[in-house]
């Protein structure tokens, strides 16, 4: 795992300034503490960290073809390469090492820009041909690895790892976008393509982009897509044993490093899925980290233990205070613009926790996504029962009164919530799926901008991102649809930012087998009543794991990585809350109404209303403007 930066001046002219290049490429020095490269010609520059895992002897980067004329530099792994390396070779091309990185050199001069459709794995990169006067760059399928590009003020495109390197370019425009906040305060994150700033931009998963000398600034192409393809009829018991079969394999795929390795292990379906396949594939005890908390309401640490001991894992667990706000202004500067997913602390534990002891760690993100195991599926499913059941003509009148009227009741079961779900049915599919994810929904957000604010939205809204990638979804299916939304937004801008960035923090490489894009690609084809059948989410995932794991491993309620925020914003944090919400950061920005803010912390703290997540939020964003005044 590693971190990239590049400079690339569109007229081929330009010297490329190696302090600047280089300080770009040290901001992302804990994603590569091993090494550092750096390439410039006349109008390139590249750069790279490196931590080293496959090849540790010669994949040094940036990294070149037998006559230098294509150079790249790579973040991630290639989990087929080895085949990749043969097939090439059989073709005549001539290898220097035994890298990953090497693979992808040649299968670029093979089958240029479709190279990446020959590529499994997890990838971001970037490939200058000297002879096409070419840079073409590259994200993986599901954006597991990140990569962030701008244009400058001078006209150069700049890339990286991280936002932090592309603001270490002189003249980056750093202009912030009402649109991605608008979109922060909906969904807890800027989802792709948007940055908190104007200028600057993710690459979208499965996307390219080729850049060529004396051509305009092109827009980035996809390549891939979740295809949502039905496999036909397949009985229960065939899809369970396929999927063991498929889940094996793509595991096995992800064990391939010349460095220790280990595995999370939370106690949960997907890690401990994760966990037995491993012991599976090994002679050797495998590594386990995990960590507890100190309050039985937020510990899960006996299931991971139950799990390691089934498989006589090597297992190492350390207590983490529940209580644990120190990091509150590390994450401003681990993820560079607003992010509110408050789970990022204990993974940031996590990681730290795992790197005393491996150096590559594999985890079960992307079974909730793959298999509709969030309870938001059930609920999105329930409430599409009552939708088939009423034309929208009538439900949007009915269920909207209904929904005003209402009172709201943060204190009682979701279920008992009826506010939420009158809201919900007065929608269509997309749009009351996008309500029931919003952090803050829409009537909230109404009254958090200042109306200046508002005027500079011009009408924008947070669904319309869902709307977009609803748009041109391969499916109609009602829980596959919610499925490619979770898989375009929530994925990629929540769940795999947050974990690239907590575990990179520690130089800690991540690898995430469930989201193996041939499983994803499988799984995406079965039935969604093999995913979600009745109250019971991961349907088919729980059977087919039945006969490694107990029933209280896959049967209990999930329950995942939370802190107690509504405890801390009345408690440790009340002081520090008023201060920061308050205080002049958020007042003059312009973005907020105080007088909603004061009302809200005013609610939170006496204990009228639970406001915890948009206490977070607002926490987050206002770290995030005071270090950009700094």
């Amino acid at each position: 795992m590693c971190g990239i930066v590049g400079i690339f001046d569109p007229r081929g002219e330009r010297q490329i300034e190696r302090q600047t290049l280089h300080a770009m490429n040290e901001r992302q020095h804990h994603r590569g503490p091993d090494e550092g490269g750096l390439h410039l010609e006349t109008g390139v520059g590249l750069g790279h960290r490196r931590l080293s895992i496959i090849d540790l002897s010669t994949g040094q980067q940036p990294l070149f073809n037998e006559d230098d004329s294509v150079v790249i530099v790579f973040n991630g792994e290639i989990y087929n390469f080895r085949e990749l390396m043969a097939e090439l070779v059989g073709l005549g091309h001539v290898f220097r090492t035994h890298s990953d990185t090497e693979a992808i050199v040649h299968a670029w001069e093979q089958w240029g820009p479709a190279c990446v459709e020959r590529l499994r794995g997890m990838f971001a990169f970037a490939i200058w041909d000297r002879n096409a006067r070419t840079l073409f760059v590259a994200r993986d399928r599901l954006g597991i690895k990140p990569l962030y590009y701008a244009q400058s003020a001078d006209g150069s495109f700049i890339f990286g790892s991280e936002l932090k390197a592309l603001l270490a370019y002189p003249g980056m425009p750093r202009a912030i976008d009402p649109c991605a906040v608008e979109d922060y305060f909906a969904y807890g994150y800027v989802p792709e393509p948007r940055t908190i700033y104007q200028g600057a931009f993710k690459l979208q998963p499965g996307h390219t982009l080729t850049l060529r000398v004396g051509e305009a600034m092109p827009q980035p192409q996809p390549y891939w897509d979740v295809p949502f393809r039905p496999l036909g009829p397949i009985s229960e018991a065939d899809a369970a044993s396929e999927l063991n079969e498929r889940l094996r394999e793509a595991v096995q795929s992800h064990m391939v490093a010349e460095v220790p390795l280990g595995a999370f292990l939370s106690g949960g379906v997907d890690s401990s899925a994760i966990v037995a396949a491993m012991a599976s594939l090994t002679k050797e005890p495998v590594n386990t980290c995990s960590i507890a908390f100190n309050d039985p309401a937020y510990d899960e640490s006996a299931y991971a233990a139950q799990v390691a001991t089934q498989y006589k894992t090597r297992h190492h667990s350390e207590t983490v205070d529940k209580d644990d706000y120190a990091l509150l202004d590390t994450l401003a500067e681990l993820y560079d613009e607003p992010y509110a997913d408050s789970s990022a602390i204990p993974t940031y534990r996590v990681c730290q926790l795992a790197r005393k002891r491996v150096t590559v760690a594999l985890s079960g993100d992307g079974g909730d996504e793959n298999f509709a195991g969030y309870r938001r599926h059930r609920l999105a499913m329930a409430e599409q029962r009552v939708r088939s059941t009423m034309p929208l003509a009538l439900r949007k009148p009915l269920f909207g009164v209904l929904g005003k009227i209402y009172p709201k009741a943060d204190r009682v079961p979701r279920f008992l919530r009826a506010k939420t779900t009158f809201e919900a049915l007065s929608r269509d599919l997309v749009d009351g799926y996008f309500h029931g994810v919003s952090v803050m929904p829409d009537r909230l957000r109404a009254r958090l901008f200042s109306p200046a604010f508002r005027r500079t939205l011009q009408g924008y809204d947070a669904i319309e991102v869902m709307r977009g990638h609803a748009g041109v979804a391969p499916t109609d299916d009602p829980l596959s649809l919610i499925q490619y939304l979770d898989m375009k937004t929530w994925l990629p801008g929540d769940i795999l930012t947050k974990v690239d960035r907590a575990s990179m923090a520690h130089a800690l490489e991540v690898r995430v087998p469930l989201l193996d894009h041939q499983l994803v690609e499988w799984i995406s084809g079965l039935p969604s009543s093999l995913k979600l059948r009745g109250q019971e989410g991961k349907y088919i995932f729980k059977k087919a794991l039945e006969p490694q794991l107990s029933q209280d491993i896959l049967y209990r309620d999930k329950m995942g990585f939370s802190i107690p925020l509504a405890s801390w914003f009345r408690g440790p944090l009340r002081q520090r809350v008023r201060e920061a919400l308050l205080g002049p950061a958020m007042a003059d920005s312009g973005i907020f109404d105080m007088g909603f803010v004061t009302e809200m912390v005013e609610q939170h703290q006496s204990g009228r209303r639970d406001y915890s997540a948009p206490i977070w939020m607002l926490l987050m964003f206002e770290a995030f403007l005071r270090k950009e005044t700094a």
